[in-house]
């Protein structure tokens, strides 16, 4: 059964550096979830994409305008948002702030495949 550890200590993850002002860190997961931080700098772009994972996204800080499918909104602290499986998403950061990802299943991209 694949599953990270049963705690998760903030200080003891590493940030993964994606590039372009975005950062994340993978957090807690077992075959059927996972969570993940994403770190954006201001003016970074979260390109447009799609996966077959569940995704349901807390904005934890900063400014975003998302766009999910048609839809595009301008999201900030407090608000979330749901991707259903395969609906083409992205963002671009209006100001600097992170993103509290869960995704199901989890995403096995994200893990370095000795976890795998």
């Amino acid at each position: 059964m694949l599953q990270g550890d049963l705690f998760q200590i903030d200080a003891e993850i590493p940030w993964e550096d994606l590039g372009n002002g975005i950062k994340r860190q993978c957090y807690g997961y077992g075959e059927n979830v996972m969570l993940v931080k994403v770190k954006f700098e201001a003016g970074a772009v979260g390109q447009l994409h799609e996966h077959y994972h569940t995704q349901v996204t807390y904005v934890e800080s900063g400014i975003f305008e998302m766009t999910i499918g048609n839809e595009k909104k301008v999201i900030k602290k407090g608000d979330g948002y749901y991707v259903p499986p395969h609906e083409m998403h992205g963002c671009v950061c209006l100001e600097p702030g992170m993103l509290i990802d869960v995704f199901s299943p989890y995403r096995e991209d994200f893990l370095p495949t000795s976890s795998i």
